[in-house]
């Protein structure tokens, strides 16, 4: 039973896509077991193609093709992939070493694409390499090597998954005489050891050392000499074809991870900025997010401290109608403010009445503002005073002059001094400071910190010389009557105020939780979206990525046709770019954090900026970085898994 036959084996390329050249045109061939077999003939007569179809890296557009009497005709791809890696080893004329990896390394490639993890037959591949005189080059990369080196390199690669047949193309014909003659020894002492071996070459002196000489001419077969008769070899069986998934398992993927980790420390300039890219697109999502929710607790935390069963009644001036407001006839009064009082289902009624001061401490003024109250605003506001004491409902009666500062004005006008018992002039008048509110931040537009507090007698008759009440502060008991204590505010003002129906619009009652979930949602829709303007940096590294590994897949070419000839299917390639593609974007991921981090921190203490670094945004900005790894590495790694080993092999 032959090894090898084909039987009217035809293949035709076209030049430009257009201009047919026929490589082969009907060749009928068999190769028996233990064959040493040369395949000659000048340049464009076919015998490269013939050889590619041989050795199942190419396919004939028509004829059949028999391996051990089996069929291969109709096979796919994949099925091809698996018969390369299990009964062809490939030895080329350029040696077709990976640069990136050592010879050891080089020597196991076909182990990867066969899923064996026997320790012993990868043992019997190195000792090989010490047998053929490289046992001191294990660890040398192939620019270290000379051509002879590098030759049986290959040559040992090629026999590492013990092969029925070992195709060599010009295994010669970038040496030297003498490294010619050891390649060539070797190859004649494995074919007496039983190893089927086809070659093609022009030289006729390496074709001597051939059993048999095929010549080829205009793609047809016109000699077929036999020198000496082939020694008795045993045949394999033919077993089915089993499609393993090397990348599924855990060592696969260490694998596929460690040679991406070569490609990305070999290629120093493309990977850096290809992970620079990254890490730009990941700090900014990072350092967007932190200070989107460092102002939403900033804003949550000072409206919290207004608590959810606060109602704030105002009457604003309104270009039609009667206003309650400070530009209008009717204002709020302290008959108002006694009213509100009385209401069932109402805790504390604080009244405001507001305006701006010139602060003077003996050569240091602030210009701030100066806020008449009741006694009741540390209780409503749920504040402890971090110096002192607030006023009495004496000094608010008797329109003391006595004040309260918040921590701005106590900086400003004190430093590191003990504020408390000092005199301090509010538009020239003396005013005993007797407590110092704690750090309160900013809400909305206003700075809580930067404030005087008085009493709202005081204000009214002493300091701003008005006679109405700005606003109401209501505490409500229960937050579920908030909408009852609503409708009897606005009906008690309005009968106070002897105001029509149509007025009812005129006093706005606002409910502080409806203010809190609308402040919220907006400072999170604002959150959102700076971490998708942030994003759009990352998208365009991803896209610069795509790029990148579009022209990685280009110079990588050759490596591709090889891995293809040692048994790598389409699966594997695609892995092994994706796995690159990501762990360019994991690397640029992590320096990312660490860069937005950094960012994120000197805004707070350099800019003290209110920021935030959540564990959630964290993840989202990891999380988002892989993904595009994943989603612009798709397409090139796809692209490379595509290529035909002969098309990969013959590219330049």
């Amino acid at each position: 039973m032959p090894l090898i036959e084909l039987k009217k084996v035809q293949k035709t390329y076209y030049i430009g896509g257009e201009i047919p050249v026929r490589a082969l045109r009907g060749v009928d061939l068999k190769i028996e077991p233990g064959e040493f077999v040369a395949i000659m003939g000048p340049s464009g007569s076919g015998k490269s193609t013939l050889m590619a179809i041989l050795g199942l890296l190419d396919k004939a557009d028509s004829g059949e093709y028999f391996l051990l009497n089996k069929d291969l005709s109709r096979q796919g791809e994949s099925d091809y992939a698996v018969l390369r890696n299990r009964f062809f080893g490939f030895v080329f004329q350029t040696f077709n070493l990976l640069p990136k990896l050592n010879v050891s390394d080089n020597v196991v490639l076909p182990f990867i694409y066969s899923g064996d993890t026997d320790g012993e037959k990868r043992e019997h591949a190195l000792s090989m390499l010490k047998k053929v005189g490289l046992g001191e080059r294990l660890k040398h990369r192939p620019n270290q090597l000379s051509g002879g080196q590098q030759q049986r390199v290959a040559l040992v690669r090629a026999l590492a998954n013990d092969p029925l047949v070992i195709l060599a193309d010009e295994p010669t014909g970038n040496l030297d005489s003498q490294s010619s003659k050891e390649i060539m020894g070797l190859l004649q002492e494995l074919n007496k050891q039983g190893n089927t071996i086809i070659m093609v070459t022009h030289e006729h002196d390496i074709a001597a050392y051939a059993s048999r000489v095929l010549t080829l001419h205009d793609g047809a077969i016109i000699t077929d000499e036999r020198k000496r008769p082939t020694p008795a070899a045993r045949l394999p069986e033919m077993k089915p074809i089993e499609k393993k998934r090397r990348w599924c398992c855990v060592a696969g993927l260490l694998n596929y991870t460690y040679e991406a980790y070569l490609s990305i420390v070999n290629n120093k300039l493309r990977s850096v900025l290809s992970i620079l890219g990254v890490m730009i697109g990941v700090a900014a999502v990072i350092t967007m997010l932190a200070l989107g929710t460092g102002a939403k607790r900033s804003m949550e935390e000072t409206l919290s401290s207004l608590g959810t069963n606060i109602l704030m009644v105002r009457a604003p001036f309104r270009s039609s109608g009667i206003s309650l407001g400070s530009q209008g006839p009717t204002r709020f009064t302290f008959a108002d403010y006694e009213s509100l009082q009385r209401i069932e289902g109402i805790d504390h009624v604080v009244p405001y009445v507001t305006g701006r001061a010139q602060v003077v401490f003996q050569n240091k003024n602030w210009n701030t503002s100066v806020v008449g109250t009741s006694v009741d605003y540390p209780v409503m506001r749920d504040v402890s005073l971090e110096l002192g004491r607030f006023f009495t409902p004496s000094e608010a009666n008797s329109k003391a002059k006595v004040a309260v500062i918040g921590q701005t004005v106590a900086k400003e006008l004190f430093g590191a001094e003990n504020p408390i018992g000092q005199s301090i002039r509010i538009n020239r008048i003396n005013f005993n400071l007797i407590g110092v509110l704690p750090k309160q931040g900013a809400a909305g537009f206003q700075n809580q910190d930067d404030r005087v507090l008085i009493p709202l007698k005081t204000a009214m008759y002493r300091l701003l010389g008005n006679d109405y009440i700005n606003y109401f502060e209501v505490q409500v008991k229960d937050a579920e009557q908030m909408s009852y204590a609503t409708e009897r505010i606005i009906g008690e003002i309005m009968r106070l105020h002897r105001l029509p129906e149509s007025q009812r619009q005129s006093i706005d009652v606002m409910n502080m939780a409806e203010i809190q979930a609308a402040a919220g949602a907006l400072i999170s829709t604002l959150s959102y979206l700076l971490g998708a303007v942030a994003a759009v940096s990352l998208l365009v590294g991803g896209i610069g990525i795509m790029n990148i590994m579009l022209v990685m897949v280009m110079e990588r070419t050759h490596e591709i046709g090889l891995r293809k000839s040692l048994g790598a299917q389409r699966s594997d390639i695609l892995v092994q770019f994706l796995v690159e593609a990501v762990l360019i974007c994991l690397f640029g991921g992590v320096i990312g954090i660490a860069f937005g981090s950094l960012v994120s921190w000197a805004l707070s203490t350099l800019a003290q900026w209110n920021v935030y670094i959540s564990v959630g945004s964290i993840v989202l900005a990891f999380t988002f970085s892989v993904l595009v790894g994943v989603v612009f590495g798709l397409w090139p790694a796809w692209r490379a898994s595509k290529m035909l080993p002969i098309e990969a092999l013959r590219y330049e």
